[in-house]
């Protein structure tokens, strides 16, 4: 399972580029999954349902399941949150494995890069980005790739990662 990241400051556009590659790449036969990182508190379950009743009654894990999907809550319950490699132990094998957050894990990323957002760029100071998307010319060594052009970045990604282009 390859794994590749994507870094960028809100607002700069990750998860919209991300929902752009994901049928691009799948559309080539190869399966993709996804983790993403979330800040602070966040919550897939509904106040009310069943599942978040259990949930905050006490359950450390919640499985809810039909004949569509199955979800997994797990509470953490004051314990340290995972790290990456823990979390990418729960994921079913795949061909691409991306990853929206964890800044700090070594993985290749791509940093995504907007001018208006008005952030400096991340990649000076991590270097585990290899390319960067963005709609600015940028003074860098690293590859630029512009950020309209989900399919040049698919490309790219593929082709640093070794990917078959299947299908």
């Amino acid at each position: 399972m390859k794994i590749f990241g994507f870094s960028g400051y809100s607002g700069s556009g990750k998860t919209t580029l991300i929902e752009q590659l994901i049928p691009l790449i799948t559309a080539r036969g190869l399966s993709v999954s996804l983790i993403k990182h979330a800040h602070h508190t966040f919550d897939v379950d509904q106040p009310g349902k069943d599942s978040h009743r259990h949930r905050v009654a006490g359950c450390s894990e919640v499985l809810i399941t039909s004949s569509r999907r199955w979800a997994l809550m797990h509470e953490l319950r004051g314990a340290p949150e995972p790290v990456l490699a823990d979390q990418v132990k729960h994921m079913s094998p795949c061909d691409l494995l991306l990853v929206e957050g964890y800044k700090r894990e070594r993985i290749p990323k791509l940093e995504v890069y907007r001018a208006q957002v008005g952030e400096p760029l991340i990649h000076p100071h991590d270097e585990n980005v290899v390319a960067i998307a963005t709609d600015a010319n940028l003074d860098t060594a690293l590859p630029q790739l512009d950020l309209n052009s989900p399919a040049s970045i698919a490309e790219f990604i593929l082709g640093y990662l070794g990917l078959d282009r299947k299908g």
